[in-house]
Parts: structure tokens; sequence; C-alpha cells
């Protein structure tokens, strides 16, 4: 499926920003279906493959945190939350459950664009530049396919898994810090609490796990990071 092809889910209560989105969004080109409520949304993203979710937080009844929980369990679609809450608490809350991006509003249209551009290239491994195959232990990396196999399969990981499994794999034996971590799997600076990387590197292992590799391979060098074992 191609980039301006792409489906996309979006959910919001407000219909200024409903009415805001799915015109920006399919001005570009893509496909995107406009619901107000998590359960209608957990109704369609039942019925259709979708290549990303724009998910408002604060939703009525269900809110956003809870309506990603539940999109997690059948899919890695890139996530993207809406808020009109801008703390860096929101932002690691967001993270910790599956999110891959976060964007405050008010917002313009140029960078909502923008950042579904880019969840969608990474969701796709529609990247530019060298191939690049990274295989380590048994299992090998492929950014430019955004996969991860080996003699078992394929690793069914997040964009976020994704690329801090590639930071790690291209630092084999090497530790790498939270706060790098952060910035090649994030492209976030700013964000000072780093234990939503242990979180995801939780998932990372229970998906590596669930694949048929060994988890292990992910080690925690206490006090500083995570180390990919060659």
């Amino acid at each position: 499926m191609t980039e301006t092809a792409s489906r996309i889910l979006v959910c919001d209560d407000e219909a200024t920003i409903t009415d805001f989105v799915g015109y920006a969004l399919k001005k570009e080109g893509y496909n995107a279906d406009i619901v107000q409520s998590g359960e209608d949304a957990i109704a369609l993203a039942q019925q259709n493959d979708y290549d990303l979710f724009i998910l408002d937080i604060m939703l009525p009844g269900m809110d956003g945190y809870e309506l990603c929980r539940r999109i997690r369990t059948t899919t890695s679609a890139p996530v993207l939350f809406l808020s009109a809450r801008d703390t860096e608490l929101d932002k690691v809350v967001g993270l910790e459950i599956g999110g891959d991006d976060y964007l405050s509003k008010p917002f313009g249209v140029r960078e909502l664009i923008a950042r579904v551009r880019a969840l969608l290239r990474r969701g796709s491994g529609q990247v530019g530049g060298a191939h690049n195959v990274v295989t380590v232990s048994g299992i090998t990396l492929d950014e430019d396919a955004h996969t991860a196999s080996g003699d078992k399969g394929e690793i069914d990981l997040t964009p976020r898994e994704f690329e801090l499994l590639a930071s790690l794999m291209k630092n084999a034996s090497k530790v790498v810090s939270r706060e790098d971590l952060l910035r090649d799997a994030w492209g976030w600076e700013y964000l000072t609490e780093t234990k939503t990387v242990d979180t995801h590197i939780k998932r990372l292992r229970d998906k590596i796990s669930a694949a048929g590799y060994d988890p292990t391979l992910v080690e925690t060098v206490r006090g500083y990071g995570y180390r990919f074992k060659a």
C-alpha cells in the first residue's frame, strides 16, 4: 500500500477537530474514517485494517489511553495521540501504553501531515538511503523493509519497538543509555522521564520471546541502559 493510499482511523469527540483533521488527510490523498467515541473506533478497527490511528486522549466514556490498549491487542499500526494537555506526564503515559507519537492541541495542518507521513513511513518501512541490514545472534534487522526476522520467522513489532531494536542491534555488545534510546527511537531530546524506555523494552522482549527467540538477548545494564548480546 502506498503512503497516499493509506487508511487512517481518526477518533475525536470535537467536531471542529475531526472536520479539520479529516479534511487535511483527505486533501493529502489518505483514506480517513472518522468516529467520535472509543466504542465506535473499536468496532471499525475490528472490521478494517488501518495503517495509522489518530486518537484524542480526552474521549467520553472510553478514553484514548484505554482505546490504545485495546487496539494494541490486535494491531501494531502506529498510534498518534492528540491532546489539549501538554505535560511530560501525559506524553510518558501515552508512550508507555503503546503510542508512537503525541501532538498537542492546537496544531497546524503542516505539523499534522508531517507527523502522519513520518509514522506511516516507519510503519511501512518506506525509508530512503542505502539498504541497511544488520544480523546479530540469529536475528536479521532490515531497516528498509522494516522487518526483524530469523530462522523462526518474523518478529511482530510496533514502529517504536522496531526503532528500539534497531538502535540496540546496530550497537551490539555496546551499552546504550536510556537517554540515547529515547533520542534514537522517539527523536525526543527534551523528554527527561526515561522509564518509558523500560516499559517498551519489556514489550520488545515479550515480542522476541513470542516469536521463539531468546528474550535475554536484550540485557539490562543496571543504572545505565541496555545492551544487545552478540
